[in-house]
């Protein structure tokens, strides 16, 4: 996003152009320091110098970049000497109470052992996995064991995912034999499961808007009038269906699942981290309520849950239930 002064009444415009790249969906033509947004027309925000302190500050809050395999193992290893009573850094001495609650109530993922953590709710049945593989190796791992469970076990699942694990919530609980068994982490036709796991999901079809629109199928507007995201997103998903059931060997389709496979899912990864799984020892508990490493994910579950409930309020309202539980154990 361009960021350009408005010209000021007398003076005109003032010398020179701060270009930035900022999240505005949530801004509005409001006061915030040090400048007043005005308006924002084909990607430019113009503003003029704010003579108000109060008001929202764009503010950078890291990157989503994914856990790399080395760094996943330093984790791991991280937590092994945590388990042992070792908090060595200011950063672990920082989390040793949050780390010493996990172990209470659960358990702490170590090397060679799979923590399974299995929870009932009013919202159905929750199972938290820890592989510590990454964000993008979890997007793919849980679509596959998703698909792999639904073939056993009709039913629907909602999946969120962070750097440390994944959870799986459906309506009825998951058998526990698929896990001590370890089918569900055999290789098998692996590239067969994902490539259906992601015909049943939209990771595919967000890849390919991007692909249709630089290809052109998609017709993003005139200049000064272009479409919206949802008419943009409903183009490009017409032409996915299309081609899905007509047209299964169109090479557009193929380099979106081609992309998702190399950049997004990471299938070599995948295959090494579903090896690791099957010859760690599954670890399988049942806590009394969300664990630590738990809340985060249920966190990103409830940003795409539909409420009239603001997210910061129930989550407010979460963690002080976790904190009077934490105090009263």
């Amino acid at each position: 996003v361009t960021f350009t002064r408005w010209p000021v009444p007398g003076r005109g415009f003032s010398p020179g152009l701060v270009r930035k790249k900022i999240a505005l969906a949530r801004s509005r033509p409001t006061v915030a320091p040090p400048v007043q947004l005005i308006r924002v027309r084909e990607l430019t925000a113009w503003v003029r110098r704010a003579s108000s302190v109060r008001g929202a500050v764009p503010r950078w809050n890291g990157g989503r970049m994914s856990l790399s395999g080395e760094l996943a193992d330093a984790m791991l290893q991280r937590l092994a000497m945590a388990q042992a009573g070792r908090f060595e850094g200011p950063e672990m001495k920082m989390a040793r109470p949050l780390l010493e609650l996990q172990a209470r109530w659960s358990a702490l993922p170590v090397p060679g052992r799979l923590l399974v953590e299995r929870l009932k709710s009013r919202e159905g049945h929750h199972c938290f996995v820890y592989p510590f593989a990454g964000r993008q190796v979890h997007v793919g791992l849980a679509s596959l064991l998703c698909w792999r469970l639904a073939r056993e076990q009709a039913g629907t699942f909602s999946i969120a995912v962070n750097d440390c694990g994944f959870e799986l919530l459906c309506a009825d609980g998951i058998a526990l034999q698929a896990w001590h068994d370890k089918s569900l982490f055999e290789d098998g036709d692996l590239l067969a499961d994902v490539l259906a796991s992601l015909d049943a999901g939209e990771l595919a079809q967000r890849r390919f808007r991007e692909i249709a629109r630089i290809a052109g199928l998609v017709f993003q507007g005139f200049p000064g009038a272009h479409k919206s995201a949802r008419q943009v997103q409903a183009s490009s998903g017409l032409f996915f269906e299309v081609f899905r059931q007509h047209d299964a060997g169109n090479l557009l389709l193929a380099q979106a699942q081609r992309e998702v496979l190399e950049q997004e899912l990471e299938l070599g990864r995948l295959r090494a981290v579903l090896a690791r799984m099957r010859d760690a020892a599954l670890q399988v508990i049942a806590p009394a309520r969300a664990t630590p490493f738990a809340f985060p994910l249920m966190v990103e579950r409830l940003r795409e849950t539909l409420s009239t409930e603001k997210l910061g309020d129930r989550i407010a309202r979460m963690v002080a239930e976790l904190e009077r539980a934490g105090q009263d154990d």
